[in-house]
C-alpha cells in the first residue's frame, strides 16, 4: 500500500538531542518501519494544522497514495490553541483532503508530558482531550481513526517528541491498524 504521511516533527523523525533539526537514523523512524508499504514522509518540524489546504490537496493528488495518514495538532496546542479549536481546524483540513477521494487515517498524537519544555498543566490537559475530539471529528468526516494516546509511546525529556523506542512502538501499533485495511 502506498501511504502519504502528513505530520509534524514526530512524523519527520526529529531527534530532540540535536541542536540543528537533525533526524533520528532512518531505521529508527516510524515511517521507515512500516514494512510492506511504500511510505512518503511529509513530516514538517513545527507545523500546525494547515489553514491553507491547497498545498496539501495538491500534494495528495500528485502523490496519489492509497492512504493518507494525518497526525497533527501538537504544535497548535504548544502555540496556545485549545483542543476544541484544534479539532475544528482539523475538521476543515479533513474536508479539504476528502475532496481527493482518498482514504484518510486521522491519528491523535500521544498526550504531552510535563517536562522542561512543557510546564503548563493547561496544555497537557488540552493534549489529553485531543483523542476524544479527533475520534468524533474522524467519524463526522468519514475518516478512519487511531489514538496514539492509547499506544504507550515513550516520549523523550522534552515531553513532546518520540524516543527511538517510541518510534518503534508507534510503528508496531500502526501496523496493527493497517493490517485491517
Amino acid at each position: 500500500m502506498k501511504i502519504l504521511c502528513i505530520g509534524d516533527s514526530n512524523t519527520f523523525g526529529f531527534d530532540p538531542r540535536s541542536f540543528i533539526g537533525e533526524r533520528y537514523p532512518e531505521k529508527s523512524r516510524w515511517t521507515e518501519r512500516l514494512k510492506g508499504h511504500e511510505v512518503i514522509n511529509w513530516g514538517i518540524n513545527g507545523i500546525t494544522v494547515p489553514g491553507d489546504h491547497t498545498v496539501f490537496t495538491d500534494l495528495v493528488r500528485r502523490k496519489d497514495p492509497d492512504l493518507v495518514i494525518v497526525m497533527l495538532g501538537t504544535n497548535d496546542l504548544l502555540e496556545g490553541a485549545d483542543a476544541e479549536t484544534t479539532s475544528r481546524h482539523m475538521a476543515d483540513f479533513l474536508d479539504s483532503l476528502n475532496v481527493t477521494g482518498k482514504k484518510i487515517l486521522l491519528i491523535a498524537p500521544p498526550p504531552l508530558q510535563y517536562s522542561g519544555e512543557v510546564q503548563s498543566s493547561r496544555i497537557i490537559g488540552e493534549s489529553e482531550k485531543l483523542g476524544k475530539l479527533y475520534r468524533e471529528t474522524a467519524a463526522e468526516k468519514g475518516c478512519l481513526f487511531a489514538d496514539a494516546g492509547e499506544w504507550d509511546i515513550e516520549l523523550v525529556f522534552d515531553g513532546v517528541h518520540f524516543s527511538e523506542t517510541g518510534h518503534a512502538a508507534f510503528a508496531e501499533e500502526l501496523l496493527k491498524v493497517l493490517s485491517v485495511f
